[in-house]
Parts: C-alpha cells; sequence; structure tokens
C-alpha cells in the first residue's frame, strides 16, 4: 500500500459515523494480547460481514474520530525477546498476512494495522476465536449464532472469488494484472480499448465492479495473472525454487521466488527450473551430447499439479521446488484428496475447480488428468527410479530422483517402481509380466530371476495380485495392481 493510499484509507475510515465490527480506533494504547485478539475478533467479524480487510487505526481518537497521533511503534514493541509481529503470527491459528502501516495524516503519526477477513475457517488467537459485537471484543464460542452464520459464509466462497484488492482504479487493475499475457495464452488479440480489456477480465471474473468506476481483483485473477503477488497480498503463495549443493539442505546454492502469478509466469519458471536441473554429458565418436538428467515433461508436470491441486486456504507456505544433486522435490500445501497410491488410475479431484479449469484452458495442466500417468511413463523411458509421492499432516511432496543403478536402490525403490509400472500397464489395458518389468529395470533377460524377487517382494506389499489367480506358471504370470 502506498503513502496515498494509506493517508486516503484512513480519511475514508476516520469519515465512518462510529466504530464497526470491522474497524477499531485508539489512540496509543497497544497490549500486545489485546493486538492479538483484536486481530482474530477483527478478521471473524469482517469474514461474517463480507469485508475484505479489517483495520485498527492508532492516532484517531474513539467517539470523535479526530486524528490526534500515536507514539504506537509496531516495530519497536516487543513480548520478551521477541518482536511484536512474529510474536502474535506464531499464536494465531490459521496463520494471516496481518500488516502494520505507518503514515502521516494533517501532520500526525498514524499507525494502520491491516488485517484479512477469516477465508476458510474462525481466526484463533492462543486457541480462541473472537469476534466483535458492536464495538466490543467478545469469544466466539459465548454467541453460537454468530459463530453458525460465520461457518455458513465460509461454505459459499471459494477461495478464487475471494477478494486480493478492493476498490482500486480501472487504470491500477491493468497495471497490476498482466492482461497480455492472458490473451496471448488464449491466443486473442489484445484489445486495443481500455474498456473492451476491463470487460474481458471482468468477464473471465479476474475482478468484479465494486461502483463508482472502481474494481475489486479477486483471487483468481491475481494468483493466476498478477504482474506482483506480493501487492496484490498473494505473495506466500509465489512459488520459491531453491537449489542446495549435496543432497541436504545445508547449503543453498541459489533462491529466486517467482512473483508472477502462476499462468503469467508459468514457462518463465520451468525454463528456469529446467536451467537449473543437472545434466548428463554423452560422448560419442565424434559428438559430445549434453541431455537433461531428469526428463522435462515430468519436471513441468508435476510443478503445475502442485500449482493446481494445493490447498489455496493453508497461509503462510506456497509451492516450492528444491533441486538437490541426487532428486528433485516438488511440495505444495495441503494433502491430496485421493489416495496418492491411485494417482495413475484416479479421474483428478481438485479444491480449486475454478482455477483448475482456468489453466487447463490455457494449456498449462492435462484435461483429463494423465499426468502423472506420463510423469510416471517418462521416469521409465529414462530408467529412473520411481517418483515418490509423500504426504505429511499439511503438504504433498512428489520427488523425482537421479538415474540409479539396480544395486543403488533400495527395496522400497524397487518395490514401488513395481507397483507403478504394473498399474501403468494396466490403465494402457495390458498387464505387467516378468518381461515387462525386466525392460522396465532394463534388465538382462538371463538374470529373470532379479525381476522375480521384485514381483515376489510388490505381491509380499500387497501392491499387485495375479492377474489369473488359476495360473501356476510362473513363466507366463501376469500381474495387475491390488486395486484392479
Amino acid at each position: 500500500m502506498t503513502e496515498s493510499e494509506l493517508s486516503m484509507l484512513v480519511q475514508d475510515l476516520v469519515q465512518l459515523p462510529g466504530e464497526t465490527e470491522w474497524v477499531e480506533f485508539k489512540e496509543s494504547r497497544a497490549e500486545p494480547e489485546d493486538v492479538g485478539e483484536y486481530i482474530s475478533a477483527l478478521s471473524n467479524s469482517a469474514a461474517l460481514h463480507g469485508k475484505v480487510r479489517a483495520y485498527v487505526v492508532w492516532g484517531v481518537q474513539n467517539g470523535t474520530h479526530a486524528v490526534v497521533g500515536t507514539t504506537f511503534r509496531p516495530g519497536e514493541t516487543r513480548v520478551g525477546n521477541e518482536e511484536l509481529e512474529p510474536w502474535i503470527s506464531r499464536l494465531l491459528t490459521p496463520r494471516l498476512d496481518f500488516r502494520f502501516h505507518e503514515t502521516t495524516v494533517d501532520g500526525r503519526r498514524v499507525v494502520v494495522l491491516e488485517i484479512p477477513a477469516a477465508s476458510h475457517t474462525p481466526v484463533r488467537f492462543k486457541s480462541e476465536e473472537y469476534i466483535r459485537i458492536a464495538s466490543y471484543k467478545k469469544k466466539l464460542r459465548d454467541y453460537p449464532e454468530k459463530e453458525r452464520v460465520l461457518w455458513q459464509t465460509f461454505s459459499r466462497i471459494p477461495f478464487e472469488q475471494e477478494v486480493a484488492l478492493a476498490g482500486i482504479r480501472g487504470d491500477d487493475v491493468l497495471e497490476l494484472i498482466d492482461y497480455a499475457a492472458y490473451f496471448a495464452l488464449m491466443s486473442i488479440p489484445t484489445p486495443t480499448d481500455r474498456d473492451a480489456v476491463l470487460a474481458r477480465l471482468e468477464g473471465e471474473q479476474f475482478i468484479n465492479p465494486s461502483g463508482s468506476g472502481r474494481y475489486d481483483v479477486t483471487n483468481l485473477g491475481g494468483i493466476a495473472f498478477g504482474r506482483d503477488l506480493g501487492r496484490l497480498g498473494l505473495g506466500r503463495k509465489a512459488v520459491r525454487v531453491v537449489v542446495y549443493r549435496g543432497s541436504n539442505r545445508v547449503e543453498t546454492q541459489r533462491e529466486r521466488t517467482e512473483e508472477l502469478g502462476y499462468a503469467a509466469g508459468f514457462e518463465r519458471m520451468i525454463e528456469y527450473v529446467n536451467a537449473q536441473l543437472p545434466t548428463n554429458e554423452h560422448i560419442g565418436r565424434a559428438l559430445r551430447r549434453v541431455e537433461p538428467m531428469y526428463p522435462e515433461l515430468a519436471v513441468r508436470e508435476l510443478i503445475a499439479n502442485a500449482l493446481i491441486h494445493q490447498d489455496l486456504y493453508i497461509r503462510g507456505t506456497g509451492p516450492m521446488v528444491e533441486i538437490f544433486d541426487d532428486r528433485v522435490e516438488i511440495t505444495n500445501p495441503g494433502t491430496p484428496l485421493i489416495d496418492p497410491a491411485r494417482f495413475i488410475d484416479q479421474p483428478p479431484r481438485s479444491r480449486n475447480e475454478a482455477f483448475a479449469a482456468l489453466m487447463r484452458r490455457l494449456n498449462v495442466c492435462e484435461e483429463r488428468g494423465t499426468g502423472i500417468d506420463k510423469v510416471i511413463s517418462t521416469a521409465e523411458m529414462y530408467q529412473l527410479p520411481a517418483p515418490d509421492f509423500q504426504v505429511n499432516d499439511i503438504h504433498t511432496r512428489a520427488v523425482l530422483f537421479a538415474p540409479r543403478t539396480m544395486s543403488e536402490m533400495s527395496r522400497e525403490d524397487r518395490v514401488r517402481a513395481c507397483y507403478q509400472h504394473a498399474a501403468l500397464q494396466h490403465v494402457s489395458n495390458g498387464q505387467m509380466t516378468n518381461t515387462t518389468l525386466r525392460q522396465r529395470f532394463n534388465i538382462a533377460e538371463k538374470n529373470y530371476a532379479m525381476a522375480s524377487r521384485i514381483i515376489a517382494d510388490t505381491l509380499d506389499a500387497g501392491l499387485i495380485k495375479p492377474f489369473d489367480p488359476t495360473n501356476r506358471s510362473r513363466k507366463h504370470a501376469r500381474y495387475i495392481p491390488y486395486w484392479a
């Protein structure tokens, strides 16, 4: 928020007839516990009243709304040995991108605390949820009717439809949204008329008119085509690419954050990631050939999946691509809606339907959800270890491994590859055999017993089963995944 925008905001707020359930005026009193509770109360009340932001303004007299100035300095306030802002942030659930701003109005110093409205769950401070009743801060649990309506509000508004930035001029919209990238990706000529551009962005629900010739930028518009996600309040959703030296996170070589929206910046980000990946050098009789160590198609599909299937409601974290000497890890916030073992055969399910549909229209991701099939298929073509899909409490991680010999692969690596190969064969209307598995691992025919051992281990793990249980011939046995 610029200095002029901040000053205009304060002027607008002091014109309110009184304190509202989403605005609080103070002079200089700023007890840390109070501030944390107000963030919870005002964030929840803003959601309840359909507001994008709530505010605490220091330096304004309660009642008269006269600008009197304040001595409160949030950057100099500490709680024990901890600064105020990280202390509050640590005690909020879920994390909020609240921000302190300082400005001068009528020659007097004013501090504005900008608080995003709660989005998918009530905001808690120290495990307690608060709400505003008129101009008073109360515990939400004491007002069950308010709590019920608040939850109903959350169920009605998808993340994509929420407002990232409210009440801005049309010219500012065109500065914040990379509309040229949108028209290029849609293969449509860019209109020369400003109003025609705005009408198209409105038709895509990237912006909504808010009256008086101003617009609200939606999260969909921001996260897809924002020129700078930080300016739209979506900075924590930006993709980070980190390159490490070695196979752990001890030494970082390079780090970059892609500030463009996902659609606008996708190709640029993919080019950057591919440029950071290690390569293999092959020397023939007369030519030296450099090839990528990882299939570019697999990298692209996994990054697209991470963007589209992330849980956008999770605050304080975003997609990340981490490059090590022996692997690439692609992580996104949120757990998958289907079992990772069924990524190959199950139709995709996305929390973010509007965003996913847009990215499909732009050809960034697969229309029918065959992306993971392609990832596994290309890993087999490159003779790489099977990709690994890991899930913890709030993240999903896809891991691509660098080439390994059979002796370097663990039993778990081989079993995972065997299961994925069987699943891939099945969705291609075939079945896995000892022969197809040997081809997958590049095992010589004379070493068929090695493939048989991997099949036996995968059977023991319960991940595959015989296609024909009555067939007793191991030589001609065929196998399918456990769920087939």
